[in-house]
């Protein structure tokens, strides 16, 4: 079977069970209403698909995409999950951010994940990375970190919802953040960026930069807890892991732990940190570290000098870093120097035993152009390297590179591809691991200025695909983006396996269904009102169109809890919960329980009703909270 019959077939199958909801459940009372959901309406238009060539960028009516591209939302707070190569957006995951949609960050459920950052309303996403097992993508969890407020958050990717968040201590702005790619993901690691006082508690001095530190963080990925914190010499950028499980390695400018800007630029060198992971874990096993401001969180000493990092010098300012499929090189990205330094990984043992220098282990150092800023990979030797100044997408040959640093002369550059405009992260298809396959580059780019129809002072920034399947390189699309897709990665769909309905036992939920069974309620069959004092729950199931408890009776100022329980088992029709005119309101997939709990602090009539479509009657699907003053 072709991959586009596949595809169709896939999509004929899903929509089956939302035509069986609509014909069980058109008729509703006394009267019919009708609701000829036809297989035509639902089926594929793509009998007239072109026969495109070679890698094509264009996905039919009907047909779905080959990747999962996670991009993160930047400064809006949320990661959005696109279709690649349609560049479609197909959800949005409010992480950071507060979604009405979805009631996240108003929802007791999101709350309790939140956790002690329940009450920050902002964030700002970078750097979404899945988790691995040997060095590829097993698509179970994305991370991603937000810089604003030093926090990393879980989502799951059975449900694409974030089930863990923590606040990482003793560090202000987590930026950088990748994951352990081998053996398996066991840690995230990310970089605490601004230096501050390593005992911050105004207590001492605040002038006094000696005490100023950067830290490097280490989370159980599975617990979501910080498991070390490495102190460093320097403000650490962007980090990268090896295929072997024993390097960790990190870009760091500031080496001169500057304050503003002309001290941080003065040194013609900064540096790359690695971190060797087996020396670390021992350090903390010997109990070789110290803790600061009260928490418990080991933090083991890694600046110059310790057994546990090297820092190997690297032209001033670095930023992006970037490991090779295959294993064999951490690229360290110039910035401020035209060049990428390329590091042999096979060299770091020797390096930390002594046997060779620090820049004994840098084997190429092209120049490439202004501004280089992120590299990305393709299958057949060749990097991807964006041109931040120059605006533009430098295709190089890695070997090459080497040759041309070892005195031979190679033209090691294939091409230049102009991107609109000033390019950040890219990405290739499966390139951050083993399975690297030279289809395709998304180029982010910060700005767009006369790409789209102009829409005011602020302007969209823009996707652009690139197609790397052939010798050249040719952009195949535009997309208009909204405030910030800082980094994405594209994953094959073959490797991510979404839940079609919630499990009545997900975690995420369980607290709540933990209250119903102490409350005596099953909130598959139950709808009641229990009142405690001043605070009432209010349980009550969803089936479209109808909730099963058209009104309850609660006094002016009680502390409301709302538990919905959907009922439905079609997998696209969701319910909402939405009480007007108090800033309520949430989303119920199939099969799950949310609550959210407010303040009736308005007498009289107050209408709930389902936000999210579900049904022919849905603006039927209502209820009445009655205050009593």
């Amino acid at each position: 079977m072709s991959k586009e019959e596949n595809s169709s077939n896939e999509v004929a199958l899903e929509n089956e069970g939302r035509r069986k909801f609509f014909g069980k459940t058109a008729l509703i009372g006394a009267g019919a209403v009708a609701a000829p959901m036809t297989a035509a309406m639902f089926a594929s238009t793509a009998k007239a698909r072109a026969a495109e060539a070679g890698n094509s960028a264009v996905v039919h009516p009907g047909e779905l995409d080959e990747y999962y591209g996670f991009w993160s939302g930047g400064h809006s707070g949320e990661v959005r999950i696109m279709g690649i190569p349609s560049m479609r957006e197909l959800m949005r995951i409010p992480v950071f951010n507060t979604d009405s949609a979805t009631g996240w960050g108003l929802t007791d459920e999101s709350k309790r994940i939140k956790g002690e950052s329940a009450h920050i309303l902002a964030g700002d996403s970078h750097h979404p990375h899945m988790s691995m097992t040997d060095g590829r993508y097993n698509g179970k969890y994305v991370f991603i970190n937000d810089k604003a407020n030093s926090r990393v958050a879980r989502i799951r990717c059975d449900v694409m919802k974030v089930d863990k968040m923590i606040t990482i201590p003793n560090v202000q702005a987590i930026h950088g953040l990748r994951v352990q790619k081998a053996p398996y993901t066991k840690y995230v690691i990310c970089n605490g960026e601004f230096e501050i006082p390593m005992n911050n508690d105004g207590k001492e001095s605040l002038e006094d930069v000696s005490t100023y530190r950067s830290l490097y963080n280490v989370i159980d990925a599975e617990k979501m807890e910080v498991a070390f914190q490495v102190m460093v010499d320097g403000n650490l950028d962007n980090t990268d892991a090896d295929y072997d499980g024993k390097y960790f390695a990190s870009t760091s400018y500031n080496s001169e732990m500057g304050m503003n800007l002309g001290e941080m630029i003065s040194a013609e060198r900064d540096h790359v940190v690695v971190f060797n992971l087996a020396r670390c874990e021992a350090a903390l096993k010997a109990g070789k570290f110290k803790t600061y401001n009260g928490n418990n969180v080991p933090v083991l000493d890694g600046r110059k000098g310790s057994e546990l990092t090297r820092y190997i010098p690297v032209p001033k300012s670095p930023h992006g870093m970037n490991t090779s499929p295959d294993g064999k090189y951490f690229m360290a990205n110039g910035k401020l120097s035209p060049t990428v330094s390329i590091i042999a990984i096979d060299k770091l043992d020797d390096l930390f035993a002594g046997k060779i220098k620090e820049r004994d282990t840098v084997v190429g150092e092209p120049e490439l152009g202004l501004g280089p800023l992120h590299t990305a990979f393709d299958n057949k030797g060749f990097a991807y390297t964006t041109l931040f100044l120059d605006s533009q997408i430098a295709k190089w040959n890695i070997e090459e590179a080497i040759e041309a640093y070892q005195g031979k002369k190679v033209n090691y550059i294939r091409q230049k591809l102009d991107v609109h405009y000033q390019p950040g992260h890219n990405g290739t298809s499966s390139g951050e691991t083993r399975d690297a396959d030279g289809k395709w580059l998304v180029s982010l780019c910060k700005f767009s200025k006369d790409r789209f129809l102009p829409v005011g002072p602020l302007k969209p920034e823009n996707d652009q695909l690139i197609d790397i399947s052939g010798d050249e390189m040719k952009l195949v699309h535009d997309g208009p983006t909204y405030a910030e897709p800082h980094d994405g990665t594209i994953i094959h769909r073959s490797k991510v396996k979404p839940a079609k309905v919630w499990s009545r036992d997900d975690t995420i939920f369980a607290p709540t269904l933990a209250q119903a069974k102490k409350d005596g309620v099953n909130t598959m069959t139950d709808n009641k009102v229990i009142r405690d004092g001043n605070k009432v729950r209010v349980y009550m199931t969803s089936i479209a169109p109808n909730y099963g408890m058209n009104e309850f009776k609660v006094k002016l100022g009680d502390e409301v809890t709302v538990i919905v329980t959907n009922l439905d088992m079609v997998e696209d029709v969701t319910h909402g919960f939405c009480m007007t005119n108090h800033g309520v309101q949430m989303e119920i997939g199939p099969q799950a329980t949310a609550s959210i709990t407010f303040t009736a602090d308005k007498p009289g009539v107050q209408w709930y009703y389902c936000n999210w479509f579900c049904h022919a009657l849905h603006m039927e699907m209502r209820g009445r909270m009655l205050v009593e003053a």
